[in-house]
């Protein structure tokens, strides 16, 4: 099988190079093996990133396992919910192009046969999608997983980021005190993860799904699940088999999965930020969408599920029902869906109908929407 990575180790001309990945501990035996970027942007201050060197570890694993040798190169991130209310702000969407930008230089420098992309907040996830498809190597994204819910004084009322912001403004008009805002600065952000409701970051991660990019599960396994490591070595043995089939990116992104992608955040009613970046996503893989194409696929799905902010259920109780595949299900079931789009892990109607029929409750019907 012919590599990509052939470019920097075969041959005598290329004995340099060889040598210096052997500086990296790498053995001749490795070097026959395809050499795959694990793409990450694990920091410490970032609460949806700072799970994700055990993600890594995870991805690197499955990547061994399937045969080929991973390489983890590392990029930046900036948190919306940090930044906010300060100068911060002014550096959130720009820090996509940057992302993107770092992905290219890194990827492209050093001849990667493959990647996975690590990422789970905000810019990070579209930065590094839209990076990714200009190389357009074969790619899998799994991220950190989103955060649980916070729980109220009553133990029963779910909580999160957004009530903190909603706080905020009850204390400035007295109708909420400070020991009562303090409560929730406590508990309505209990650990890792992607903040709970389907702002920016877990509509992104749930919309790759759709996109076919990331495998079942990717936008809805909660951080702290042991599935959520589990899916970090399937993506990474998943990465090594899409090299051996010579699957790119862009053949996956095609058209019909940016259709797909457009009614499923119609469906969940997502942030409105994915439509800022899934426009830009599909104009980096060749298929610019405009307004005109956002307004026929609003005008033709349903708003099947209303998670936080947009009602009292979080990620969580999604991933219970089945997550974005029984969503999925529910739209190609109405016909809102293209299912001659493919995915990383095969065929989509495959996929679905394996998926849960929708609960009614958490995720309804067209009929019942």
């Amino acid at each position: 099988m012919q590599l990509r990575s052939d470019a920097i180790r075969c041959g005598i001309p290329r004995a340099p190079h060889r040598s210096l990945l052997k500086a990296d501990g790498l053995t001749d035996e490795e070097l026959k093996r395809p050499l795959v970027a694990v793409f990450n942007s694990r920091n410490d201050i970032i609460p949806g990133h700072n799970n994700l060197d055990k993600i890594c570890e995870a991805v690197k694993a499955g990547i061994y396992m399937a045969g080929g040798v991973p390489f983890e190169i590392s990029t930046i991130g900036v948190c919306d919910g940090i930044a906010m209310n300060h100068d911060g702000m002014h550096y959130s969407l720009v820090s996509r192009e940057a992302i993107a930008d770092s992905f290219e230089c890194a990827v492209q420098g050093h001849a990667f046969d493959g990647v996975v992309l690590i990422p789970s907040c905000d810019k990070i996830v579209p930065g590094m999608i839209m990076g990714a498809l200009r190389v357009n190597l074969p790619t899998v994204l799994v991220s950190g997983g989103p955060m649980l819910a916070g729980r109220d004084r009553d133990r029963k009322t779910e909580t999160d980021l957004n009530t903190l912001f909603d706080a905020v403004g009850q204390v400035t008009r007295g109708t909420m005190t400070a020991e009562d805002c303090d409560w929730y600065e406590h508990t309505a952000c209990p650990g890792c993860g992607s903040c709970s409701g389907m702002f920016t970051a877990n509509s992104i991660c749930c919309l790759a799904e759709a996109l076919g990019i990331a495998l079942p599960g990717n936008g809805t396994i909660p951080a702290v699940y042991a599935d959520r490591d589990r899916l970090a070595k399937r993506a990474g043995m998943r990465v090594v088999d899409l090299v051996k089939k010579d699957l790119k990116i862009k053949d996956i992104v095609t058209p019909a999965a940016i259709h797909n992608g457009m009614a499923l955040d119609m469906a969940f009613g997502g942030s409105t930020n994915t439509m800022l970046h899934l426009t830009a996503i599909a104009a980096t893989a060749g298929h610019p969408i405009d307004m005109h194409d956002w307004v026929d696929v609003c005008e033709k799905t349903p708003n099947l599920t209303r998670i936080a902010p947009a009602g009292p259920m979080h990620i969580e109780d999604l991933n219970a029902v089945g997550g974005v595949g029984t969503i999925m299900k529910e739209l190609a079931r109405i016909d809102a869906l293209d299912t001659s789009a493919t995915t990383c892990h095969g065929d989509l109607q495959e996929w679905l109908d394996h998926c849960p029929e929708p609960d009614g409750d958490i995720v309804r019907t067209k009929e019942t929407a």
